[in-house]
């Protein structure tokens, strides 16, 4: 099968201050050190065309940090990354638009960031349209949208230019209940061709279960744990739990030092 992703020993490192004049006097003075976060470490991950998996992490894993390389908004500090096709991120649906320029007009300039031929967006541009459903608003300044409304529209282009690797965020919340369920109909009839490279981010194993075939759990910008999704669900259900327990057990005991003083 055709490769659509492939992390190579990929690594990514940030640079931490304590504020911004920090920052500003580090550029001028190279005994200021940064804290250095390592929020990839020597990651190795290939998915290939077709693909649906999905990512099993606590805050903090590096779950956010691959999906912005995947999609080019970062870059690593090392390794290498290779992703072969049209990637839609259904990721900050509210990026990326002008406020001064109408709804229609931002299917445009969304549609040109992605790279996509204005001819091409034109043929999509009722369906964008029509999904989205905010009436009359299409014709507006976005600057006149709510944040509800922004979200809709986004969520319309991102999951109407026919996405070759389709990136979705569990805590994706569109809209009234009714948009939805509309959404995650949308994501459905997009992943059934079986030619959509499909990667969900989540906390929630059954609904993992129900979208994906393969699961990866990341912990500390590592992967560690790989297998179909009934497999990786139970072994980061089981992760959890013992993390919990453990965080209890600490603060017991720091609880009874606290008293013993």
């Amino acid at each position: 099968m055709e490769t659509a992703i492939e992390f190579q020993h990929v690594t990514k490192r940030y640079k931490l201050y304590k504020d911004d004049r920090q920052r500003l006097h580090a550029v001028f003075n190279k005994r200021i050190k940064p804290t250095i976060k390592l929020a990839i470490d020597d990651f190795d991950l290939t998915v290939k065309k077709g693909e649906s998996i999905a990512l099993f992490g606590r805050n903090g894993a590096g779950k956010s940090t691959l999906l912005k390389m995947i999609t080019g908004v970062i870059y690593p500090t090392k390794g290498k990354i290779q992703v072969n096709g049209r990637v839609s991120a259904l990721l900050e649906l509210t990026a990326g638009f002008d406020p001064d320029f109408t709804g229609r007009e931002n299917i445009y300039f969304r549609g040109q960031l992605m790279g996509i031929p204005n001819e091409e967006i034109k043929v999509l541009e009722e369906s964008i349209v029509d999904f989205a459903d905010i009436g009359d608003y299409m014709d507006q300044p976005v600057r006149t949208y709510s944040s509800g409304m922004k979200a809709r529209l986004g969520f319309a282009i991102n999951a109407n230019i026919e996405p070759e690797i389709l990136i979705v965020d569990e805590a994706l919340s569109v809209g009234d209940k009714a948009f939805r369920l509309k959404c995650n109909q949308k994501i459905r009839e997009i992943l059934e061709s079986g030619e959509v490279t499909f990667l969900f981010v989540t906390h929630t194993t059954e609904v993992a279960k129900d979208f994906c075939e393969r699961g990866i759990v990341l912990k500390d910008g590592k992967l560690i744990f790989d297998a179909p999704v009934e497999e990786a669900a139970a072994f980061y259900e089981d992760m959890v739990d013992k993390e919990i327990a453990a965080s209890g057990k600490k603060k017991k005991k720091k609880k009874k030092s606290i008293m013993q003083m």
